[in-house]
């Protein structure tokens, strides 16, 4: 069902980090209309997956644009935001960056992989509040991605954010989970889990010259997370709604450490 609210006198910019022709950046386009009419999408011409917040210094960027308001970027997803934001749309800044609608989740220490997640990072350092959307998929039945879960729930929910507001340092990171829109119950926020999954499927093959090459991949093992967890609340059929800091200073480990080595230098 569409969002029937007023429009919000917003300008907003949508990257990703699946390329410009992803099905779910229609699915984030659908998402953000309902939001304003004031929509600029700027994204990476191919997949980035993966790429975390990496930044293209070492090539020139190209830039094609494909219409008045899309164009894809030849760089990753913190490139995209960077030349959205202080190039393309110079003239007036946005006010809101979108990321993904990613397809699969980024949940627990997937978010430090994530390009997706990089995106709504940089829009968060540059000062514009950022939000990260994935739809998790594998979970439950069917091979489909349920992009009409993020559809459905996704212009409310970006609504109730902007209305509540958070930190000037903090992204927002929400998974959908792998069920139809009405079996959705409820939003949960949470903390971000601990991965039980892991890169260690490396699968070896041989190319026509005899050389070997290899191909990562997860390895899938589901466990039990904990309740609050955004894994937990995916496994469970929730919205997980997860607030992420910039700053990845620990601060225990950083009093201990203060405790003990804190003065001048022992040569």
């Amino acid at each position: 069902m569409a969002d029937k609210a007023a429009k919000l006198p917003v300008r907003i910019l949508l990257s990703n980090d699946d390329g410009i022709h992803a099905p779910g950046l229609k699915a984030l386009e659908t998402i953000a209309h309902q939001l304003s009419d004031d929509v600029w999408v700027v994204a990476p011409e191919t997949e980035e997956s993966g790429a975390s917040r990496k930044l293209t210094l070492t090539v020139p960027l190209r830039v094609r644009q494909i219409s008045e308001r899309r164009f894809a970027v030849q760089g990753t997803p913190t490139d995209c935001v960077l030349m959205g934001a202080h190039h393309i749309l110079k003239d007036k800044q946005p006010q809101l960056v979108l990321s993904g609608v990613n397809r699969g989740s980024n949940i627990a220490d997937d978010v430090t992989y994530s390009g997706t997640i990089a995106a709504a990072m940089e829009g968060t350092a540059i000062g514009v509040p950022s939000i990260a959307l994935s739809q998790a998929f594998g979970f439950g039945q069917g091979t489909d991605v349920k992009w009409s879960c993020a559809e459905r729930h996704g212009p409310w929910l970006i609504r109730k954010l902007l209305e509540v507001g958070w930190a000037q340092d903090v992204l927002i990171n929400v998974n959908f989970p792998d069920v139809a829109p009405e079996q959705v119950q409820r939003v949960e926020v949470t903390h971000q889990g601990k991965r039980d999954q892991s890169l260690a499927n490396i699968e070896q093959r041989i190319d026509a010259r005899g050389n070997p090459y290899y191909w990562l991949g997860f390895k899938r093992v589901l466990s039990n997370p904990p309740e609050g967890s955004d894994l937990r609340a995916i496994y469970d059929g929730r919205i997980s709604v997860t607030p992420l800091h910039l700053n990845l200073t620990e601060e225990r480990a950083r009093h201990k450490l203060s405790a003990a080595l804190d003065g001048p230098p022992l040569l």
